[in-house]
C-alpha cells in the first residue's frame, strides 16, 4: 500500500497538463500485484477525494512457495519460453492462462466482471479493481503470458538436452489498462478528455516498463470484440513488455536499418513524406498526427498512424500538444472504424479491431532509426464477413488482400474530412 500524497513515478516525467489534471496514485493488490490509479476528475486530482487502497481478497502472495498436489512446498515457476530454432522466434509458454476467466462470447466461464468497479454495498466479488469508482487503472495481469521472479535471472538452456532448442523464463511482464469503469461502454464512445488520460498511462508505463532489466519491447496494444478473441468483455488494453524483440519489430528493424545503411535517411519518415505527397491514401491528419492506409495493406480494414514531428521513437516522448492531438486523432479514427461498414440501416456496427503501437525498441541500437507508429486493423472485410486467415496468410505468412488501399482510403473519405481539425 502506497501513501497516495507521495507517489512520484521513478523515470516517467510528466507533462505540464498531467501535473495539473491528473493524478496517479499506486497501491498493490492482495497477492502483490503492482496497481496504478490515473485520475482526471478534479476532486481526486486535487486529494479533496482518495481511492480506495485495500485489497480484501484472501489471495497468497504471487511469488510465495505454494503446495503441489502431493503437499511439497515448491518455488513459484515463471512461465517459461522456447527459441524456434528454424525461425529464431522466442515463444513463450504460459499454461497458467488456461484458467484465466473469461466472460465474452460462447466459451464464458464466469458471469462476474473482474475489471468493473466494485458495486457499493453489493457482496464481494473477486474483482481486480478495490474501488467502487475509477477513470482509468493499470495493474500486473493475474494471469500473465510472461513474468519476472524475484531473485531468479533468466538462463538459457536446453530441453531435454538437444541443442537445437534453447528455453529460458519468459521474464518479461504483462499489464492491463482499464479505460472506463462501465463494462458496456465503448473506447468510440469515451471522451477525448478521457483518451487523453489513456494516452497518458501508455506513456507513464513506457517509460518505467522500459527500464526493468531484461526488458527489450513495450508493446501497449487494445483487442476489441468478441470477434477478435477478447476474453474480458470490458474496455481494456493491455501492455506486453517482451525480453525479446517481437518478430514483426525485428522486420521492421532490419529494413529500416538496411533503408538507413543504403541513403542515410529514415524510412518511417519518407512513408510518410511519400503518403503525404500522393494524398491518396491518407484518411485524416491533424496538427501533430497523420493517418494513411498503407500502400501493401494486408488487412480489409488498415490504418496506420504517425507522429509529424520527427525523432519521436516511444510514447513518452510526445508533448502535451501531440498527446491531445493522439486523443482526437484516436477518437475519429474509432468512430469511422464503427461506421467502416455499412450494414443498411446507416447506424454501422461495432467494429472488432486491434489497435497496435510499434515504439522503437529498448536497448537494441537500431533504434534510432525507428519512429513510432501506431498499426489499426480489423478482419472484417463486410459487415457480414470476416478474413480468415487461411493456407497462404497462417501457413506462409504470405497476405493475399480482399481489396485495396486506395479502396479502404475511398471508404473513409466518405466519413468525413481528412482535416479533423477544421
Amino acid at each position: 500500500m502506497s501513501d497516495t500524497a507521495t507517489y512520484t513515478p521513478r523515470y516517467y516525467e510528466p507533462t505540464a497538463y498531467e501535473r495539473e489534471h491528473i493524478r496517479i496514485t499506486h497501491t498493490n493488490l492482495a497477492d502483490g500485484r503492482d496497481f496504478f490509479y490515473l485520475d482526471d476528475e478534479p476532486d481526486y486530482v486535487s486529494g479533496a477525494k482518495t481511492r480506495e487502497l485495500y485489497d480484501p481478497r484472501p489471495l497468497t502472495d504471487r511469488f510465495e512457495p505454494h503446495q503441489d498436489a502431493n503437499g511439497n512446498l515448491v518455488p513459484p515457476q515463471a512461465p517459461i519460453m522456447r527459441r524456434d530454432p528454424l525461425t529464431g522466434e522466442w515463444i513463450p509458454m504460459a499454461t497458467a492462462r488456461m484458467n484465466r476467466p473469461i466472460t465474452a462470447g460462447k466459451g464464458a466461464t464466469v458471469s462476474g466482471n473482474p475489471l468493473a468497479a466494485r458495486v457499493p454495498g453489493a457482496a464481494y466479488q473477486d474483482g481486480e479493481i478495490p474501488d467502487t469508482s475509477y477513470d482509468v487503472v493499470v495493474f500486473e495481469n493475474r494471469f500473465p503470458s510472461m513474468q519476472q521472479i524475484p531473485g531468479v535471472e533468466a538462463t538459457t538452456t536446453t530441453v531435454a538436452g538437444n541443442p537445437l532448442v534453447q528455453q529460458r523464463e519468459a521474464n518479461g511482464r504483462c499489464e492491463v489498462v482499464c479505460f472506463d469503469p462501465h463494462e458496456d461502454a465503448l473506447p468510440a464512445d469515451l471522451p477525448i478528455s478521457r483518451i487523453r488520460t489513456i494516452v497518458e498511462a501508455w506513456a507513464f508505463r513506457t517509460a518505467e516498463l522500459s527500464h526493468i532489466e531484461g526488458i527489450e519491447q513495450v508493446f501497449p496494444f487494445e483487442n476489441h470484440g468478441e470477434e477478435i478473441g477478447v476474453s474480458l468483455a470490458h474496455p481494456h488494453g493491455q501492455i506486453y513488455s517482451y525480453p525479446f524483440i517481437a518478430p514483426k519489430l525485428e522486420k521492421e528493424l532490419q529494413h529500416t536499418e538496411a533503408y538507413h545503411d543504403k541513403t542515410g535517411g529514415n524510412l518511417l519518415h519518407d512513408i510518410l513524406a511519400a503518403e503525404l505527397e500522393a494524398q491518396e491514401r491518407v484518411v485524416m491528419r491533424n496538427h501533430s498526427w497523420v493517418a494513411y492506409v498503407p500502400a501493401a495493406a494486408r488487412w480489409p480494414l488498415e490504418v496506420h498512424v504517425v507522429p509529424v514531428r520527427d525523432g519521436i521513437l516511444t510514447l513518452d516522448q510526445l508533448d502535451d500538444q501531440e498527446r491531445w492531438d493522439l486523443a482526437q486523432m484516436y477518437s475519429t479514427l474509432l468512430k469511422r472504424g464503427n461506421a467502416f461498414f455499412d450494414k443498411g440501416d446507416g447506424k454501422g456496427m461495432n467494429l472488432p479491431y486491434i489497435a497496435a503501437w510499434h515504439q522503437a525498441p529498448v536497448n537494441d541500437k537500431r533504434r534510432e532509426n525507428y519512429r513510432l507508429n501506431l498499426q489499426f486493423f480489423s478482419f472484417r472485410r463486410a459487415a457480414n464477413k470476416i478474413k480468415y486467415l487461411a493456407g497462404s496468410e497462417s501457413g506462409m505468412a504470405a497476405w493475399i488482400s480482399d481489396t485495396t488501399p486506395e479502396k479502404i482510403a475511398a471508404r473513409f473519405h466518405e466519413l468525413g474530412d481528412v482535416d479533423i481539425d477544421k
